[in-house]
């Protein structure tokens, strides 16, 4: 695994940004926006060593891709046209990627894009019900190989459904995780599990990713410190894989 933080700073758009980790850590809680910039890894996937071979290999694993911003911010159009530029040479890596904004996926798109390139993997975020209506329809409608969503944080009980039925084989797995922080709102273990039973019905790759700091289980609720929240929610061992049911 690795990452490529390109550009960094964002502005909030939906109910799921309210603590986002991007201003905690800029020191900015309270604000809506944050001043975007190019970083100093803006070039990192076509960099070179001295022997001039790319210090990226494919033994790094995932790019995981512009997670202190949003790839498809309205600040970074223009970055984001030798963005894909990078990303087409390095056709040998794999970049994941997380939005919340479907609905900019085409503004800057290489015309060479066709129904995606098959190294990007495209993750929407739908935090609500409201948000999961509003991105899903525009978002699975979009040219992209590679297709996931996730519920994070998980603000409520999100139904999915009737996309998982209308758009068999879009989406390649769910995942569901609550919320960090000190004012992390609740996430609860009867949402997750009702995501996680659309997934199987649907035969889509279900995973439980995070509790969150704020974790409510058989109507309790538990303040679960960070450090524990990822293996907590492993433990529970509720992910579904369609691999390993067909074999």
């Amino acid at each position: 695994m690795s990452s490529w933080n390109l550009w960094h700073g964002c502005t909030k758009v939906s109910p799921g940004c309210a603590h986002c980790y991007v201003y905690r850590r800029d020191g900015e809680v309270g604000r809506d926006s944050t001043v975007l910039y190019k970083t100093a890894e803006f070039d990192l996937p076509v960099k070179k060593k001295r022997n001039g071979e790319y210090k990226l290999t494919r033994e790094d694993g995932t790019v995981y891709t512009c997670f202190t911003s949003d790839f498809f911010h309205p600040d970074a159009d223009e970055w984001r046209i030798d963005a894909w530029k990078m990303i087409k040479e390095r056709d040998d890596l794999d970049f994941f990627m997380v939005t919340k904004r479907p609905e900019r996926f085409t503004v800057s798109l290489p015309d060479d894009w066709g129904e995606g390139y098959p190294n990007v993997h495209v993750c929407c975020t739908c935090e609500n019900q409201e948000m999961a209506d509003k991105r899903l329809p525009v978002f699975l409608k979009l040219p992209i190989a590679k297709k996931s969503v996730i519920h994070e944080p998980m603000l409520e009980k999100i139904d999915i459904s009737k996309y998982l039925e209308e758009y068999p084989g879009q989406i390649v797995s769910v995942t569901c995780g609550g919320e960090s922080g000190p004012d992390a709102r609740v996430c609860d273990f009867d949402w997750i599990l009702s995501t996680r039973e659309q997934c199987m019905k649907h035969n889509v790759a279900f995973s439980f990713k995070q509790t969150g700091a704020c974790f409510r289980k058989n109507g309790k609720i538990y303040k679960i410190e960070r450090k524990l929240q990822h293996s907590q929610a492993k433990r529970a061992n509720i992910d579904f894989d369609p691999a390993e049911k067909e074999g």
